[in-house]
């Protein structure tokens, strides 16, 4: 059995999808009621009260673990660890961050699972191709992205592919106490995004540069402020590890990471 928290989001339903075709009995951990399909067992859980996840890891191998923004002010990994432990589950993959191998974010989340005893598996994505989601409602509504940093580039990466590396290291033995770092297979500036997705819809998308102070105060409607800074500066002031290409992906799944490109054409109607 595999556990997966963050179900929902845009690297959970991939990979319980994954994990499906793959034949793995699957447990889907969500803070609310969602549909599943009838093969995967659901429990209802959060994990700010870690002991409310302990029945969905009975006869558990293996953990995805994604902690929701509201966990860093609110949650305790350490205790949810405790609870995974006792629970006998042997193995985690932690969706964790680029930023922590730079420096940018903390590096709590990560230390709490590595001095768990358990063996694990640490995933740091970079910038994700479906941040440009939060473009979908003014390019519905004026053919427009409005971003900062129009030509700094980073290699964006597909959640799909951050999926399919964690079905991987979770259902496969070899990946334990490795660190896989998850890019895209090109550095893609906002500006060159807008034009991408532009080409999907098949009209011209125009790009609009935003100042740093714009970006900060509509980022802060929804990422708590460590958060906002710490992306700012991964956008605007990349290190040259930040904007470097990755090898493990295309080493993992024996072929190179998705372009942001074919991310957009598959998720063009949100952009409609």
């Amino acid at each position: 059995m595999i556990v997966v928290t963050g179900a929902t989001g845009n690297v959970g339903r991939p990979l319980v999808q994954a994990l499906i075709e793959a034949g793995e009995p699957v447990t889907v951990v969500s803070r609310r009621g969602i549909d599943v399909p009838a093969q995967v067992r659901f429990h209802q859980a959060d994990l700010t009260e870690p002991e409310s996840l302990k029945p969905a890891l009975h006869g558990a191998e293996a953990l995805f673990l994604l902690t929701s923004p509201d966990f860093m002010a609110n949650g305790n990994l350490n205790d949810v660890v405790d609870v995974v432990r006792a629970a006998g589950t042997r193995r985690v993959v932690l969706l964790s961050s680029q930023g922590v191998g730079s420096g940018r974010h903390p590096s709590n989340l990560e230390d709490a699972v590595k001095q768990s005893g358990l063996e694990w598996t640490m995933l740091r994505p970079g910038n994700f191709s479906s941040n440009a989601l939060v473009w979908a409602e003014m390019v519905r509504a004026q053919r427009m992205v409005a971003a900062p940093f129009g030509d700094v580039a980073l290699p964006a990466i597909d959640p799909a592919d951050i999926a399919e590396v964690a079905a991987i290291a979770l259902r496969e033995p070899g990946h334990g106490g490795n660190i896989y770092t998850l890019t895209g297979p090109v550095p893609i500036s906002p500006r060159q995004q807008a034009a991408a997705i532009g080409d999907a819809l098949g009209e011209p998308v125009r790009f609009v540069e935003q100042s740093r102070a714009e970006a900060r105060n509509q980022m802060l409607g929804y990422m708590p402020e460590p958060v906002v800074e710490a992306t700012l500066g991964a956008l605007g002031t990349p290190s040259a590890v930040e904007q470097r290409v990755s090898p493990d992906v295309e080493r993992l799944l024996g072929r190179p990471p998705r372009a942001f490109a074919e991310w957009a054409a598959r998720t063009i109607t949100a952009f409609k």
